[in-house]
């Protein structure tokens, strides 16, 4: 397994700081700290994102039929993971999850466990090179190609700057999955924040040693929907994706910072 680099700022450690999780160092911590000089509600931008996950796996199992997951930057195991989400109402579900750093590679197989119905697997690959991702052994055994498969990319993608060509990776993966299957996706957007500000966010983060770039609503539909049928409501702010009824008033969009969308490639 790669070494942990415990020096170096990781994403899914830095989100685990942002969620109130413990599986994190120092060099996250402090490019957190200077994330939320410039953006305060990063905290709560972060747990609007990770309910709207919960919310579009519910309602890609109950109501679109979905029993394939493959989850890229899944990050560290917390409440609600997709396979619990998943498997809580179809228990056959199977999950694939990706990531690359390996703590979190560490911590999913000590902590997470698949519904004997179904089955959870976890690979330490790095969606740089989606090929890998896609010819893996552990997700090809586990997921069925003939069938519809949910790609999960939930902030992941505004660590990919345009000079990685993030949309050619999203096409590779998309051209290998079965019409009918889904793309879940959340990207972080200055949209509703003023302008001095995002970007010290922006800043905060590069200068932790971590790519990052944040998207409008358009830049983020050119990415990743090109050729794929957008679900209702569209690209919004997560908090606006299918709210429960009994979660109260929504946060202001500024308060979030993030666009989802729930997305399927069609059937022809």
């Amino acid at each position: 397994m790669q070494e942990i680099d415990t020096t170096k700022a990781h994403p899914a450690r830095m989100y685990d700081y942002l969620l109130g999780g413990k599986d994190h160092f120092e060099a996250d911590r402090a490019a957190i700290a200077a994330l939320l000089k410039a953006v305060p509600n990063a905290r709560s931008g972060a747990r609007e994102n990770r309910a709207f996950l919960g919310r579009a796996v519910k309602y890609l199992v109950a109501e679109a039929g979905v029993r394939q997951f493959l989850d890229i930057g899944a990050g560290l195991p917390t409440a609600s993971n997709v396979h619990e989400v998943a498997q809580s109402v179809a228990e056959e579900s199977r999950i694939a999850y990706v990531d690359n750093d390996p703590i979190v590679m560490a911590h999913a197989k000590a902590l997470l466990s698949s519904h004997p119905s179904g089955r959870t697997v976890y690979l330490q690959a790095d969606l740089h090179d989606p090929d890998a991702i896609l010819g893996h052994p552990s997700v090809r055994e586990t997921l069925d190609f003939t069938r519809p498969i949910a790609l999960m990319l939930v902030a992941v993608l505004h660590f990919f700057p345009d000079a990685e060509n993030p949309a050619a990776i999203v096409a590779t993966l998309l051209e290998a999955l079965p019409p009918g299957s889904y793309l879940v996706a959340s990207h972080v957007t200055a949209d509703y924040n003023e302008p001095a500000a995002a970007a010290d966010g922006v800043q905060a983060v590069q200068r932790a040693g971590v790519a990052f770039q944040t998207r409008s609503a358009e830049e983020f539909a050119d990415l990743a929907l090109t050729g794929l049928e957008v679900m209702p409501p569209g690209v919004v702010p997560v908090s606006e994706w299918r709210p429960e009824e009994t979660t109260g008033p929504l946060p202001l969009p500024a308060e979030v910072g993030y666009y989802g969308v729930v997305a399927r490639k069609p059937v022809r």
